[in-house]
């Protein structure tokens, strides 16, 4: 009789921690509803546009509950979120309409971590993001031409789009450009996926641009780490090469707050070249600690990615759009 009630606590104890991962695991494979517009940050915003916009947005969920993926209901992350694709909708919204999800990203700590480790919440990250252009295709778009654009992980998810769906002609012809900025893209991704067509000029469609830029001496990071090399566009001469190009070639640096309303704007900020070995964008008329950050080291500049070279982007979009329909 002594036994029963530890072994009727163990039972107990043990019924309850299947329910609870059972119920945590329901969380996560209970999938989005994107026919509800409240799961979209933008939903046909600027209507009436030549072309769509389906944005993705970075990483603003710094994992501070200890969470791996950020939660919908999270009102005040999602504040963030909002804030965010504010801050990036600049360069797009005079030239497309846009549709924007609300996606359960993976939280940054996840980056310090190995892709193995971070594999299954970037992949719930995609998951969200597959249903949402899915749904936007399915519902919305009657055969709109469109750009994909992302920074950070919302660039990442933007190369998994490709990879994943892009193999499909229909779907390729359809796409104006793919905006990868801030996320590495290799000679192996290009090798595995075929469809991955990287920029070679400003007026290219069907195309990946993509960018990183770093000060001269820096020589890794968590987004293109020391020995890997990315491949990519300088977007002030909008060449492959090492070329240098000046900074008066920069039409203006534009630094915007999470309302998207410019605070400062920076004609000439810098010149940039491509690096021949890590293939990241270099900036040299600037200097590292002038823009300093607590999330990485100096040099990195990974956080102006957009800002930097803002009107030159902005122009760029207008530009490809025209080639486009210029077929």
């Amino acid at each position: 009789m002594k036994l029963r009630y530890p072994l009727y606590s163990l039972i107990i104890a043990f019924v309850f921690l299947v329910f609870s991962f059972c119920v945590s695991v329901s969380e996560i494979e209970v999938p989005v509803d994107y026919s509800d517009k409240a799961n979209w940050a933008y939903w046909e915003e600027g209507k009436g546009k030549d072309a769509d916009l389906f944005l993705i947005c970075p990483t603003v969920d710094m994992g501070k509950k200890g969470n791996m993926n950020m939660a919908l209901d999270d009102e005040a992350t999602k504040k963030s979120f909002l804030g965010a694709l504010n801050m990036e909708r600049g360069i797009y919204e005079d030239h497309a309409t846009m549709y924007a999800p609300y996606y359960r990203q993976m939280t940054f700590p996840l980056y310090l971590e190995s892709e193995e480790d971070a594999a299954p919440y970037i992949a719930i990250a995609y998951e969200d993001i597959e249903d949402a252009f899915m749904y936007y295709l399915e519902n919305e778009n009657d055969g709109r031409p469109f750009i994909l654009a992302g920074f950070s992980q919302g660039a990442q998810l933007v190369l998994m789009l490709i990879e994943n769906l892009f193999d499909d002609p229909e779907l390729s012809d359809s796409l104006i450009a793919a905006y990868c900025i801030g996320w590495r893209i290799t000679e192996k991704d290009l090798e595995e996926y075929p469809q991955l067509k990287m920029a070679e000029r400003e007026d290219d469609t069907g195309v990946i641009v993509s960018f990183n830029s770093e000060s001269v001496e820096a020589d890794g990071s968590i987004i293109v780490p020391d020995g890997v090399r990315t491949i990519g566009i300088n977007p002030l001469n909008w060449k492959t090469d090492s070329t240098f190009a000046d900074k008066e070639l920069n039409e203006g640096a534009c630094f915007t707050d999470y309302s998207g309303s410019i605070v400062k704007e920076i004609p000439y900020l810098t010149g940039a070249y491509l690096d021949p070995g890590r293939g990241t964008l270099k900036a040299v008329d600037i200097l590292p600690e002038e823009y300093s950050n607590s999330l990485f080291p100096d040099g990195v500049y990974h956080l102006y990615d957009y800002q930097f070279f803002f009107r030159n982007l902005e122009e760029n979009v207008g530009k490809r759009i025209a080639s486009w329909y210029s077929r």
